[in-house]
């Protein structure tokens, strides 16, 4: 394989890569989306979460102007981009709450206070919502336990968020409640696979479809430790309807995957779409797409590109720091070595890939040979969930800042010809 086949290969993983995440920003969508807002003449308020939150609320006031009397935005470090008029940022901590979560969640609670009947609220939702809005019965220091738990058990968005709702005042459609009688107008960017509105950012504006049952099965299937207080809040019940909310979802990762694959495409390749609610272990997906190198490297072949999109999860059983896309990528470069011509990239559409400044990883033909002359044991980092180090040693990150998006995650296999 020539050193020219290979960096043709690495313009093309960047190029589906910038394509996607660029397709994915919400700003678009959300403007489109206000455009069914009803006109009846109340007074517009704005509340938006999660780790799109100053995109997304930037894209409503760009629209609506000074029809918005008072807006706030709730988003992760660093993802405040300015001032909006009328509307005030906070940042907070994900993915463990912290206590500027439970500060400026206690405004938007406030605000909700004061709204009544004339009254309409654009709710923006994206994900990281979890985190990022939680009001709470139980401590902070109890609250970040068992997030930090959950983070460590390999449970998938979905069982999260069906325990994290037990323990909150906000999430399954409470924050709905509080807002009564004031009605809801939401927008919701989808991180969960199926686009469940019961479960992006914890459906604070939705009504609960999980059950106290489902939410005591994950206790025991993961082994989570829980406080006296919160055993107790496992019976809670959450609302089963919600008449004051309309909601519309602008962006998903079949659009993610939509924008990669034509991108593909455009620049030669076969494209092979292998799905878009990828759920398993991280390096369990990458040692897959090793295999699939593998095979398909055996073969006569054309360019391929195979492509998936979704959320895996991490057990974490080490110390080290990374995310699951960079261990998606650093498990499939062993398998690779066997075949010239071979690239596994995997990205977070949001820019940050777990608590890294990382977005994801790039791999390629030569980067086991590069790891092994940096003193890096693929089998040893992965058994101490170190990815980022081994990987930022040989240049192999996927650095893009935040992105003011977030709908899952992109995943590729390409095979040159």
């Amino acid at each position: 394989m020539s050193f020219m086949k290979l960096e043709q290969l690495h313009r093309d993983a960047y190029g589906m890569i910038h394509a996607a995440l660029e397709s994915a920003k919400p700003q678009r969508a959300v403007k489109q989306a206000l455009v069914a807002l009803p006109d009846d003449g109340k007074a517009l308020y704005l509340l938006a979460i999660g780790k799109a939150a100053w995109s997304m609320a930037e894209a409503a006031t760009d629209v609506l102007g000074d029809r918005i009397v008072e807006g706030i935005v709730i988003t992760k470090y660093g993802h405040v981009r300015g001032e909006l008029k009328n509307i005030t940022s906070y940042e907070a901590g994900h993915p463990i709450p912290d206590e500027n979560t439970l500060k400026a969640t206690r405004k938007a609670l406030k605000l909700a206070a004061r709204l009544t009947a004339a009254d309409r609220l654009i709710f923006l939702i994206s994900g990281g919502g979890s985190a990022l809005f939680e009001d709470s019965d139980l401590s902070l220091s109890e609250l970040q336990d068992i997030n930090r738990q959950l983070l460590a058990s390999g449970a998938d968005i979905v069982s999260m968020n069906t325990l994290r709702k037990r323990f909150s005042n906000v999430k399954g459609g409470q924050f709905a409640e509080c807002v009564k009688p004031a009605q809801i107008f939401s927008i919701v960017l989808s991180d969960v696979l199926g686009d469940r509105l019961d479960m992006i950012a914890s459906g604070p504006a939705y009504p609960d479809l999980s059950t106290s049952d489902d939410a005591k099965r994950i206790v025991a299937d993961y082994g989570i430790e829980l406080p006296e207080r919160a055993l107790a809040l496992l019976d809670k019940p959450l609302p089963q309807n919600l008449s004051n909310v309309t909601t519309k979802i602008v962006g998903s990762v079949r659009g993610l995957i939509a924008e990669a694959e034509a991108k593909a495409k455009e620049r030669g390749y076969e494209t092979i779409v292998l799905s878009d609610r990828v759920d398993c272990e991280a390096r369990d997906l990458g040692h897959f797409l090793g295999t699939i190198a593998e095979i398909k490297g055996g073969e006569e072949r054309q360019k391929l590109a195979f492509i998936l999109g979704g959320e895996t999860v991490v057990t974490l059983r080490g110390d080290g720091m990374g995310g699951r896309n960079q261990e998606i990528a650093l498990a499939s470069a062993p398998y690779l070595a066997n075949v010239p011509g071979s690239l596994v990239f995997s990205v977070g559409s949001d820019g940050t890939d777990g608590p890294t400044d990382a977005a994801g990883g790039i791999v390629d033909s030569t980067t086991l040979e590069k790891l092994a002359k940096a003193g890096f044991d693929i089998d040893d980092v992965l058994r101490r969930n170190d990815s980022y180090t081994a990987l930022k040693a040989v240049d192999a990150l996927i650095m893009t800042g935040p992105t003011g998006t977030n709908v899952n995650d992109l995943t590729c296999l390409l095979l040159s010809d």
